[in-house]
């Protein structure tokens, strides 16, 4: 069995088998959403899958509705993100519906985050190797910048992105095309949840990458 295979099969098994397993922590959040902060329950936006594709994301909503129509990126301190969404995004249980997009084939477990299309567009030379395969709920550059809101500041997210985080997730992006196998997936994964459930938030931004 090839690679893209057996990669496939994994997303789809662990995917379904966290749906179940994690039901009743969706559950829960999809309610406090409702109760607490009025608009749908998920955000939908779109972002951009394998050979360049639009697809859109499944998140729990953690920001007021039309909060699109602000900066693109999200500072720590943003003053879109609603209460419970502090909460939800600090533990990452905005990421969770993902495993939505995973079962209907638009990303994998693990590849290359989705990027919004207006960064995508301007890809050139070895980022192309970004759209090659489906982006991912966790890669090199999720656990790099697992507290990407501390790295934005406040002034000017957007900016701060563009300069000092795009080019940085683009590389890890790219070595995680060129290093994937199946066991570095599995690390990858563990990696994310150790991350998280340690609260280890403070890697600094030059290291790279990860995992190796």
């Amino acid at each position: 069995m090839t690679y893209d295979f057996c990669k496939r099969f994994f997303d789809i098994v662990c995917a379904l088998l966290g749906v179940i397993v994690l039901s009743p922590v969706l559950l829960a959040v999809a309610l406090i959403i409702m109760v607490t902060s009025p608009g749908p329950v998920f955000y939908r936006g779109v972002r951009t899958g394998r050979f360049g594709k639009p697809f859109r994301i499944f998140k729990f909503r953690s920001m007021v509705v039309d909060a699109e129509k602000g900066p693109g990126s999200t500072a720590q301190q943003d003053a879109r993100i609603t209460p419970i969404g502090h909460v939800i995004r600090r533990y990452k249980l905005d990421e969770l519906p993902q495993l939505l997009n995973v079962l209907i084939g638009d990303m994998s477990l693990v590849g290359p985050r989705p990027e919004l299309p207006r960064y995508t567009e301007q890809y050139t030379g070895e980022e192309l190797l970004i759209l090659s395969v489906r982006p991912g709920v966790t890669d090199y550059s999720s656990i790099h910048f697992i507290q990407l809101g501390d790295v934005l500041g406040t002034d000017d997210p957007d900016r701060a992105f563009e300069e000092k985080v795009l080019p940085m997730k683009n590389r890890l992006r790219v070595q995680y095309v060129k290093d994937r196998s199946f066991w570095l997936d599995l690390r990858l994964i563990f990696r994310t949840v150790f991350k998280i459930g340690k609260r280890e938030w403070n890697t600094p931004t030059s290291e790279i990458p990860i995992c190796k």
